[in-house]
């Protein structure tokens, strides 16, 4: 800690106000004599074991506009802010510093204040309204349950707010390109985000250098990317975007997409930048909260082994089924399951599970397909007729022969699905064990080994 008491005494008597607070637990740790003054403290023992958002934002927990994730050692991040807590508007510039010693990360702020200079009454008062209407979007984007919603809430405040075009989400895919996952168009203007799904990764390419050396964008004239970045420049100018700014996602240190703003007011452009960093802290957190849900989802909805729905996904997928529609079951088993997990192990068995499934894939749609069991799996398709439901069957099983996999298979139609798919499926079943004991009668193999 003695190693820290130098770095502070170096801001001590900077004519800029500077604070430190660490990083793990937001604790207040230090306050320059600028600092102390304009909160009209006398010493840091007044607010000794206090935590960051207290004393600077008056608040009771971590704030909206905290950065710490984005902040590297040794790089600073400038943005612009209007404490209302001492109604001032400020220049920050951020960054981390490190105890040697105790490996203790603290995040410094140095704070220019430009309210005299820069900003004049009328300009304050419109960030003020501005701001205004973004904490509301924040409000309201806090008491939905749906991460979906908070966003699509955050970005129509946002750019309400900014006098935007559209404001959006770009998240990197698992082909390495970038699709357009929200967006809020203004009154008039054209949605984008059907066309801007899966954009090649050299379209952002130059984006993503930047963003990686801690960088932001600012295009306050896209004319003048039309030679540095030509891909870029032919994506947006035919979206008519003029001026543009762009702010990176970061989640655990690692960019992951944008969230930007189109044609702001020139006059807002630095603006939208502070705003878009502010916001971007929220949005990451309802991403990772949506990814989350998404999981938990699929844990709940897919069969752990054959990414097929199991008993739950079945019923919901029944439940929304039109019962006034023909449908046919057809139900299989795989055959052998017992014998090969016997004789050859689990993995192996598993093998021929998912050889199974391929199979079914081959033939039926995957959101139709269902895993109910150990060794059965479940096609449900609607608005089919008989000869259909004969055609796919009989295809199910020249397949099955193609890749040597053994199914037993049994389907059942009705030419209505009413309330009646139960017994749809208890047919089916039944057809299916049939097939199952002719198989193992001319096969030979005993139906029970240990």
């Amino acid at each position: 800690m003695d190693n820290m008491k130098n770095v502070w005494q170096f801001f001590h008597n900077l004519d800029e106000s500077v604070y430190a607070a660490d990083v793990e637990t937001h604790e207040l740790v230090y306050l320059n004599r600028k600092a102390l003054d304009t909160l009209g403290l006398k010493s840091l023992d007044e607010v000794k074991g206090k935590k960051c958002y207290e004393v600077l934002q008056g608040l009771t927990a971590p704030c909206g506009i905290c950065n710490n994730d984005s902040l590297s050692v040794g790089q600073f991040k400038s943005w612009r802010y209007y404490n209302s807590v001492i109604d001032k508007y400020f220049i920050l510039k951020d960054t981390l510093l490190e105890d040697p010693e105790t490996k203790r990360k603290y995040r410094l702020e140095i704070t220019v204040d430009i309210t005299e200079e820069r900003v004049q009454d009328e300009l304050i008062q419109t960030y003020r309204d501005m701001e205004a209407l973004a904490n509301e979007g924040l409000r309201k984007a806090i008491a939905v349950e749906s991460p979906d919603e908070s966003i699509n809430i955050i970005l129509e405040h946002l750019g309400a707010a900014l006098s935007a075009e559209r404001t959006y989400i770009f998240e990197e895919n698992e082909n390495g390109g970038d699709d357009n996952t929200y967006e809020w168009c203004a009154p008039g203007i054209h949605p984008e985000k059907d066309n801007l799904q899966n954009l090649p990764p050299e379209v952002c390419a130059n984006w993503y250098s930047i963003f990686e050396e801690g960088h932001n964008i600012i295009i306050p004239d896209l004319e003048e990317t039309k030679e540095t970045d030509p891909l870029q420049y032919e994506n947006l100018k035919r979206q008519g975007i003029h001026s543009i700014v762009i702010v990176p996602l970061y989640d655990k240190g690692k960019v992951i997409g944008f969230c930007g703003a189109d044609n702001p007011p020139p006059t807002f452009l630095e603006y939208t930048h502070d705003m878009l960093q502010i916001a971007a802290t929220f949005l990451i957190s309802c991403i990772r909260r949506r990814k989350l849900l998404n999981k938990l989802l699929e844990l709940s909805y897919k069969d752990a082994l054959t990414k097929l729905g199991n008993r739950f996904a079945l019923t919901e997928y029944v439940q929304q089924m039109d019962r006034t529609q023909s449908v046919a079951v057809v139900y299989c088993d795989v055959t052998g399951l017992k014998h090969v997990n016997d004789t050859q192990g689990h993995e192996a068995g598993d093998k021929l599970i998912l050889d199974a499934c391929e199979c079914l894939k081959q033939v039926f749609d995957d959101s139709c397909l269902f895993r109910i069991g150990g060794d059965e799996l479940l096609a449900v398709c609607q608005n089919i007729t008989q000869a259909d439901a004969d055609a796919l069957a009989a295809q199910l099983r020249e397949v099955t022969r193609k890749h040597s996999v053994n199914l037993a298979i049994g389907s059942a139609r009705l030419e209505t699905m009413g309330n009646d798919l139960f017994h749809a499926v208890m047919e089916a079943e039944k057809l299916m064990y049939a097939d199952k004991s002719e198989y193992y009668r001319t096969s030979g193999i005993e139906r029970r080994r240990r």
